[in-house]
């Protein structure tokens, strides 16, 4: 039975701390930094657990904030200065129109409660020229099959599925990758981690673990008629009472 809850923020915290989690970031981190580029200057979001994967990009980049849904318990991050993180309603982003330049959704839209509202709210606080990078479980791959790890939660999407969805929310794919190929378990070789993703890459692209899929703005609609100004606006920073 498929489970459509959040996963929560401290299981989330607990997976990447282990073996497992950290491999699987590796091969993850890889691959997004790629679509991700040179911050250098310009404004990032991550919307869902991004945490682990925003560090690389505090120090060139304008601003990075964390932003984490109601139900994350968003902590305090970064842990040497923080004041970087924040809980969000994820259908109503505390963020003006068109403010960032790169937006990263990890452990997000799969667990989303109404995924086109939610993508249609990423797309408000976009830039015109920005890109939102989606990493998303394959609805096909051993990942999201099992519960074990933080992919088999939620709504997983095939590739027809997702790239419908992008485009009824007016996303335009520019570039679409992929990782996790090494199966979420017998781990017990790790270096073989590195073979499992050369050989899926090439041979077996439709079962890796995530879509990365990297998109930009379709500008031929108008911004979604209820304005920022007009929004409940609820955020709270990590760690506040």
């Amino acid at each position: 039975v498929r489970i459509f809850m959040p996963v929560d923020s401290r299981n989330l915290r607990r997976f990447y701390d282990s073996p497992r989690g950290q491999i699987a970031h590796g091969y993850i981190a890889q691959r997004l930094g790629e679509r991700l580029g040179e911050a250098k200057g310009r404004r990032v979001l991550g919307i869902g657990y991004a945490t682990p994967y925003l560090e690389p990009f505090l120090d060139g980049a304008e601003r990075v904030i964390a932003a984490e849904p109601v139900w994350g318990r968003a902590t305090p991050w970064p842990p040497e200065k923080r004041g970087l993180s924040v809980t969000v309603e994820e259908h109503y982003l505390p963020f003006p129109d068109a403010f960032f330049d790169r937006v990263v959704v990890i452990h997000g839209l799969e667990t989303a409660d109404g995924t086109r509202r939610f993508l249609r709210e990423i797309w408000r606080v976009l830039a015109d020229e920005g890109r939102l990078i989606l990493v998303v479980p394959n609805r096909v791959s051993f990942w999201a099959q099992l519960d074990r790890t933080p992919f088999g939660f939620g709504h997983p999407f095939s590739n027809a599925q997702l790239q419908r969805l992008l485009e009824d929310t007016l996303f335009e794919v520019e570039e679409w990758d992929t990782a996790l190929f090494i199966p979420p378990f017998g781990w017990r070789a790790p270096s073989l981690g590195q073979a499992f993703e050369r050989v899926g890459h090439r041979f077996w692209p439709r079962l890796a673990g995530v879509h990365i899929v990297e998109t930009t703005k379709s500008l031929y609609a108008g911004v979604p008629a209820d304005s920022v100004r007009a929004r409940r606006i609820k955020l709270i920073l990590a760690g506040a009472r």
